[in-house]
């Protein structure tokens, strides 16, 4: 055994309600990193023993985050609030910790790096790279995607139509789906809590606040991480729509290329990347949520394409949003920060 493969860490979680961070705990405990002691913190822990979580097979204490725990720490998951975020992960360097936000917390913070793993991981190997941002699910998506195909082919322009589950806003908006869902089937009254429109049965071209020239805070934070990410020398551009859909991000792609190629060329693409999951153009299969959810790779399919113009394409791209989306992007670059990868 090398002595990277002996090498283990000190492991910290702050922030264990949301989604995403149920689910890097989910699979750190199931051995995917090597783990020497892992320590569990919430901002709305007060007292001690007043929360408890368990990890692998033992129950484990939730503490109130404090900077004097953080001492001695090799690598900090921040998946609490933005303000809790922003101060542990600020402290990263004092504390001599790596630390990986998990929730955008620095999504408008353009000194620390947007990490998609397997695009733009390279810089990771600076040793004053202590804080990284986890994108948004839909950067590392379409970042994947966009990367792959400039592996060929030069992009002249990309567009994507997102539609987004109802997880991107945590459990509040699967129960508020779930209780319409109940409620218009058993005809009684609707609650929105998030949502200021039904959801249930319905799409929602308009969810959070637009700006002046319509696109959502949302919308803009996504187009600058893939521009951070890529760097690309094309047009691109997206919009989102809210889906009553639980999990899974469903987008539909148009691309143009700077050259014409085929269908089957297209999707060659894609077969040398194992991080896709290719339905080819005479698959019988149809890509759907229920396959998606939970599964750890970009499900690609349905191309079309486009005989108005040479070199243009329809693709169709699902893919889990915790999974990923998330947690799997995140353990990829704690990897890379502590070189193990």
């Amino acid at each position: 055994m090398s002595k990277t493969e002996e090498r283990q860490f000190r492991v910290a979680l702050v922030g264990t309600d949301s989604l995403r961070a149920k689910e890097i705990k989910s699979l750190l405990s199931r051995g995917q990193f090597p783990i020497k002691s892992i320590e569990f913190y919430d901002p709305g822990v007060e007292e001690e023993y007043s929360k408890l979580t368990d990890f692998g097979d033992e129950p484990k204490v939730i503490h109130h985050p404090d900077p004097y725990l953080m001492e001695g720490l090799d690598l900090v998951f921040l998946a609490a609030d933005r303000e809790t975020n922003r101060r542990f992960g600020m402290l990263s360097r004092e504390k001599g910790y790596r630390a990986i936000d998990l929730e955008e917390s620095f999504a408008d913070s353009p000194e620390v790096p947007v990490v998609v793993a397997g695009v733009n991981d390279s810089l990771l190997g600076r040793e004053e790279v202590r804080l990284v941002a986890n994108p948004h699910p839909v950067t590392i998506f379409l970042s994947h995607v966009f990367s792959a195909i400039q592996t060929s082919y030069q992009i002249g322009r990309a567009l994507a139509m997102v539609l987004q589950p109802v997880s991107a806003y945590e459990n509040e908006g699967i129960e508020e789906l779930a209780e319409q869902s109940y409620a218009l089937l058993s005809s009684s009254s609707l609650s929105r809590k998030v949502f200021s429109e039904q959801i249930a049965f319905n799409l929602l071209p308009g969810v959070e606040k637009a700006g002046s020239d319509g696109f959502s805070a949302k919308e803009k934070q996504i187009i600058q991480e893939l521009k951070r990410v890529l760097t690309p020398g094309y047009a691109l551009s997206l919009s989102l729509v809210q889906a009553p859909v639980f999990h899974v991000y469903s987008i539909m792609v148009y691309v143009e290329l700077t050259r014409d190629a085929g269908l089957s060329e297209l999707e060659r693409v894609f077969k040398k990347k194992a991080i896709f999951k290719l339905f080819p153009a005479d698959s019988t299969e149809q890509i759907s949520n229920l396959k998606v959810a939970g599964e750890e790779k970009i499900f690609i399919g349905h191309l079309k394409k486009d005989q108005s113009l040479p070199g243009s394409f329809w693709l169709w791209v699902a893919a889990d949003n915790l999974t990923i989306g998330s947690a799997l992007n995140a353990l990829e670059i704690a990897r890379r920060m502590l070189g193990l990868a």
